[in-house]
């Protein structure tokens, strides 16, 4: 069994013919951002990714390119290892399933279960897809088309070895319902209990004859078969801690804490690996968790679309910690999510620039100008402090829950509230009256206390600005670090001299083409405005907005009419992250309003329920995902929804608002 003290973090490996897309990187971010949260909090982390390169696909490419499948491999590993260097990522190992290694260890797990008579061989019919090299039965296929990528498939018989999966069936689903948190999110989880309560569970193909299928391992009880691409591929999780040259001990990391894959792949997962390991009397892992796909700009990726997102294209324009930051604070982790370059743009400017850059910069300065560039003592605690200890709480919270989003959120409550006490205090003012020194001090101080503490906080996700930041203030960055007892301590802060360097995150200007032009003026550009809270679309002007916005009559503001209303339900909408669907009331004698509100990302529906809100009451209804609105919440934000506008004493709903 694993130690307390370690962390075993494992991305799927990835097919070889693939060129690296926004999925790759998003799964191997995601697990980069775990494995240094771990470090930070003292753990020994074992992070593995690495290739899946046997199969018949790899074989026919390598046919068509006139060289041998292993060349063919080694000349496509390159692209993904140069990827990872370029994100920033901190895997421990880099799996490669042509390994010597790993060959061997698929080699004995594999004569284990046949002397366990866990493997027999038998006739086999049916139709074979060669693009996911598996079969299907009848019933699943429709026109003669594979029903997971809708390719031809073709009819197959031979002999093959099969795995005798199907007998685990009872135990996978006591194991499932015993255990929340073995798969997630729970809408996977329920998936694959459905599956499981509600259809028989056969066995498995475990072979193919070297015939049809040479690039493989061969099966070690018959030189005439080579092993199913699946059996070999899962079995990596192991391997890799029995073989690879940083030699983790399988006792200290098995189980693994969490398998990181897309729902594309939980079946082989939940299933196919599960019922391995029970066949091998080995531990399940903690947890298996399957993440959403990407869509961009509401449409399906795809090469013939001509929209892949190409993640090292995004870092040539955006840089590699702004593209890391987007990916996990766009999306709640577990659901889909759609990529778009004016989003993007819409976060760094907002966010990374006008919130976290400015707040350096602005601090900094002031440190700079009204203390020789030395960050002065302190000997009083302010609200900060706690503010600074709670967020680290909640932040630590949501990473150990995978809830990447919300961890950003919390630390974003701290930048925010950090800027504003700045302009609550305004140390420009108290410069200026010398039997004001001791509290200018006190303000400097904690400005580069909370800066630490976003430093370290912030390394998970973006590590090159975490770095940064913690240099700027004159502190260098230390692997002994550890989370979240340094970033709480400023101690160490009195008498540093601040390093203040180029903008953390200059600000892009929006171009109606899509051209990018960078500038380190933080009045250059507005960010992108977002879609309004509910009822209705806005599209955003081609060019940055005007700086002073049009202006209207009091006749035509007495047009709008603003109610108080009451949430009676809340809901998600299906397929969408940011709808709600609220059921509100305007008092009594009136119809019940329905209302479709884009604050999903901020708010969970129950949370909702009993507020009293702000509605527009008189807009003209519209659909938003073919559901009626009636109206609209009014909400603060820029590109995202910031806090709804409530009302704090007891109001009558329906009361006018003006």
């Amino acid at each position: 069994m694993s130690t307390p003290n370690s962390f075993y973090i494992t991305t799927p490996i990835y097919y070889v013919n693939d060129v690296p897309h926004i999925g790759h990187a998003y799964t191997t971010i995601a697990a980069d951002v775990l494995a240094r949260y771990w470090r930070l909090r003292g753990r020994d982390v074992f992070f593995l990714t690495g290739l899946d390169e046997h199969g018949q696909k790899v074989q026919q490419a390598a046919a068509k390119a006139g060289i041998d499948p292993q060349t063919h491999c080694d000349s496509l590993a390159p692209q993904f290892r140069n990827l990872w260097e370029r994100l920033n990522i901190s895997n421990d190992a880099f799996i490669r399933t042509t390994d010597d290694g790993h060959k061997s260890v698929v080699q004995r797990y594999l004569q284990q279960l046949y002397d366990n008579q866990l493997i027999y061989k038998d006739d086999y019919t049916g139709w074979y897809c060669t693009f996911d090299e598996r079969f299907w039965k009848e019933k699943d296929v429709e026109n003669g088309l594979c029903p997971d990528c809708k390719r031809p498939v073709e009819q197959l018989s031979e002999h093959n070895y099969f795995f005798k999966m199907g007998q685990y069936q009872d135990r996978l689903v006591e194991h499932i319902e015993q255990h929340p948190n073995f798969i997630r999110p729970e809408s996977r989880r329920n998936e694959v209990l459905g599956f499981l309560t509600t259809k028989k569970l056969g066995d498995l193909s475990i072979s193919r004859p070297k015939s049809r299928l040479s690039w493989g391992i061969e099966l070690p009880f018959d030189k005439d078969y080579v092993t199913y691409v699946w059996f070999d591929a899962l079995v990596n999780y192991v391997s890799a801690l029995e073989y690879l040259p940083k030699k983790p001990t399988f006792d200290q990391f098995w189980p693994a804490n969490v398998h990181l894959v897309g729902k594309d792949i939980l079946t082989t997962h939940a299933v196919y690996w599960s019922t391995m390991l029970m066949a091998l009397d080995l531990p399940l892992p903690d947890t298996i968790f399957a993440h959403g796909w990407w869509t961009v700009d509401g449409e399906k990726m795809s090469k013939s679309r001509g929209n892949v997102v190409d993640p090292n294209r995004m870092v040539d324009e955006f840089g590699t910690d702004a593209f890391r930051y987007f990916l996990l604070r766009e999306v709640p982790f577990g659901y889909d999510g759609d990529f778009s370059r004016t989003a993007l743009v819409g976060r760094i400017n907002s966010e990374l620039a006008d919130d976290l850059g400015n707040l350096l910069s602005r601090s900094l300065t002031m440190i700079e100008r009204f203390a020789n560039g030395v960050i002065p003592q302190s000997k009083t605690t302010h609200d900060l402090n706690s503010k600074a200890g709670e967020v680290v709480a909640r932040a630590y919270m949501h990473l150990e829950r995978l809830e990447f989003g919300k961890a950003l959120e919390a630390i974003w409550e701290l930048v925010q509230s950090t800027n504003q006490y700045i302009d609550k205090t305004a140390p420009w003012k108290l410069a200026k009256k010398p039997d004001e020194r001791e509290q200018l001090d006190e303000v400097l101080f904690h400005l580069a206390a909370v800066l630490k503490t976003l430093g370290i906080i912030l390394y998970p996700f973006m590590p090159s600005k975490g770095e940064e930041i913690l240099k700027q203030i004159g502190l260098a960055w230390s692997p002994s670090v550890f989370f979240p007892a340094a970033a709480l301590n400023w101690d160490d802060l009195p008498g540093r001299t601040i390093l203040k360097g180029t903008s953390l995150f200059p600000k892009i200007e929006q171009q109606p083409q899509g051209a990018k032009t960078v500038s380190d003026s933080t009045d250059s550009s507005q960010p992108t405005p977002a879609v309004p809270a509910a009822g209705t679309s806005i599209t955003p002007p081609a060019g940055p907005a005007p700086l002073t916005p049009a202006q209207i009559t009091i006749d035509e503001f007495m047009k709008i009419q603003l109610k108080t209303a009451k949430v009676l339900t809340a809901e998600r909408v299906p397929k969408s992250e940011k709808l709600l669907k609220l059921q509100v009331s305007l008092g009594e004698g009136t119809e019940q309003r329905q209302i479709v509100a884009g604050i999903g990302k901020k708010y969970e529906p129950e949370a909702l329920i009993g507020k009293t809100i702000i509605i527009v009451a008189n807009l003209k209804p519209a659909k938003l995902m073919g559901i009626e609105s009636q109206g609209m919440v009014l909400a603060a934000g820029d590109s995202e929804v910031r806090g709804l506008a409530t009302i704090l004493e007891e109001v009558d709903p329906g009361t006018k608002v003006k």
